[in-house]
């Protein structure tokens, strides 16, 4: 977790021109600012002088705001206009950074959910989609307060921190040097804090991950635990998954305000060390009190931003590590399959040829199909048999288009006039496919369905899809005596008029109606892990 991430700011095109407006909101705040504290220092002068003020004691500062302003008549309506002008200042600046930090969560969004689509299938069935469900949703809400409230700090104490410090030192040089010497003390304080905050914020987003996705498991889960009578049991492992993430969240919290009580005690204790110092020296006659009060009312402006940015940047730090999540998944490749805006193919009236077709295995240890040939023509059902582990599912992927073999093709027909999927466009091939899994997901339809009304369901819209290529993993697994019979009825029906179906299975009245069988093997190799896809 860095102060400003480069892949970060990389992503930041909806808010580029709001941090150059902050650059410039800030100088004219710091302007502002300066305005007000020599206004005060003018008016009060002349409250606490014991007599008569002789000489200007702001020196050449003074010019910025005339010695009438001594006069509370003229010098409140300046004031006043001043602070007016230092509000609608930071009212535009809250403005634009809610705006463009929310364009920016919103598109950073976006191409998360796009990235983790396009990792493919396997990808997903780690579990890995539940982190970027917990990240996209309640963990990159997190980073709204990194652009509202740290980036516009950040450029603050790139501003005005030099810029008071300069104004302190024009006033009284011995002020300045106590000031220059205590304010590093303030990132190193930051740093001191940050290294205790990255560790707790870790935990936290790895609290709401496991609490997110044991929630999601048993959500799509209750049908079946309902009709066990096992509803009640898992509430004990959630209740702690809870109580884990709330822990996580109050430690967050509590390092938050840690981190703000720190370095509110460390700014105090220096601008007191200043207040002090002009005090005895207020008393000794060697600084005016003009000089005084000006150089005490900017004394705290120097170290405000720079302590601001420690305190909002540890306030941000959950959404930080969200964000460093979602970048570093941004930055693993994506499964390609076939060529971006290649060839459109028409699978209709056209024999799926899979040729000593092999997908290595994700650790890289085995080819789960190995060398898998077989002719697949429109019209024919073809089933796919073997021991589980063997690659049946792995080869509905690939021919799918969703997932690319590690050796071998997948044709579109024979001969000359054949059309490999790596030359094709893959969404227009898998366009064309309708492939159901072994647990379909439905969304909200399918909540209160069992798993086998959920397979009905999906073979009956993929029955009426009219797409040109049905591949089906264990159709029939779910099923009892008469819903099987009806399914594998329906499916030598389509067939027969003319759609390719390819289905993986075990089941053996399945096989038996098929028109070709093919075997499913695989064998172990010498691929290096994480060589393929």
């Amino acid at each position: 977790m860095k102060p400003i991430d480069p892949r970060l700011l990389a992503r930041i095109g909806p808010a580029r021109r709001y941090v150059t407006v902050t650059a410039v909101l800030g100088f004219l705040t710091a302007f502002t600012i300066l305005v007000q504290a020599l206004l005060v220092a003018r008016m009060l002068a002349v409250v606490l002088a014991p007599s008569a003020l002789a000489k200007d004691g702001l020196g050449p500062l003074g010019r910025i705001v005339p010695v009438d302003a001594r006069d509370l008549a003229k010098g409140l309506p300046l004031l006043a206009a001043v602070v007016l002008a230092r509000v609608v200042i930071v009212w535009v600046q809250e403005r634009l950074a809610h705006r463009a930090g929310t364009r920016v969560i919103s598109e950073l969004r976006e191409a998360v959910v796009d990235h983790a689509a396009s990792m493919g299938p396997r990808w997903l069935a780690t579990g890995k989609g539940t982190e970027v469900v917990t990240t996209v949703t309640r963990g990159l809400d997190g980073l709204l307060p990194y652009f509202v409230r740290y980036l516009p700090q950040l450029m603050l104490a790139a501003t005005v921190t030099p810029l008071m410090l300069v104004v302190v030192l024009g006033l009284d040089w011995i002020s300045a040097l106590i000031a220059a010497l205590t304010l590093p003390l303030v990132p190193l304080f930051m740093i001191l804090v940050g290294l205790v905050t990255r560790d707790h914020s870790q935990k936290h987003l790895e609290a709401m991950e496991r609490l997110g996705a044991r929630t999601l498991d048993l959500i799509s889960g209750v049908p079946t635990l309902r009709a066990l009578g096992r509803e009640r049991g898992p509430a004990t492992r959630v209740r702690d998954l809870g109580n884990a993430a709330r822990k996580a969240t109050m430690g967050s919290l509590r390092i938050a305000f840690m981190s703000g009580f720190v370095l509110e005690l460390l700014t105090t204790l220096s601008v007191a060390i200043v207040a002090v110092t002009l005090g005895f020296r207020l008393i000794d006659g060697n600084v005016s009190i003009e000089t005084a009060l000006a150089v005490l009312i900017l004394a705290p402006e120097v170290y405000l931003p720079l302590r601001n940015v420690g305190t909002h940047f540890h306030a941000s730090a959950d959404g930080m590590a969200a964000a460093d999540g979602a970048l570093s998944l941004l930055e693993q490749e994506p499964v390609r399959v076939g060529t971006p805006g290649g060839l459109s193919v028409s699978l209709e009236a056209l024999p799926l040829v899979v040729d000593s077709m092999s997908v290595a295995t994700p650790d890289g240890s085995r080819l789960a199909p190995s060398g898998l040939t077989f002719t697949a023509a429109p019209g024919s059902l073809t089933v796919l048999r073997g021991p589980n582990g063997e690659g049946k599912s792995t080869a509905l992927l690939a021919i799918a288009g969703l997932l690319p073999p590690d050796s071998g093709s997948v044709l579109a027909g024979h001969g000359d006039t054949a059309r490999d999927l790596a030359d094709a466009d893959a969404d227009a091939w898998t366009a064309q496919c309708a492939w159901v899994p072994q647990r379909p997901e439905l969304g909200i339809e399918g909540r209160s369905l069992s798993l086998g009304q959920r397979q009905l369901l999906a073979y009956d819209h993929a029955l009426t899809s009219g797409r040109s290529v049905f591949l089906l993993d264990e159709p029939t697994a779910h099923l009892d005596g008469a819903a099987r019979e009806r399914l594998i009825a329906r499916l030598a029906t389509a067939a027969r008029a003319g759609v390719t179906v390819i289905a993986a299975t075990h089941d053996p009245l399945l096989i038996a109606a098929a028109d070709l069988v093919v075997d499913v093997r695989a064998t172990r190799t010498a691929v290096a892990p994480g060589a393929s896809s």
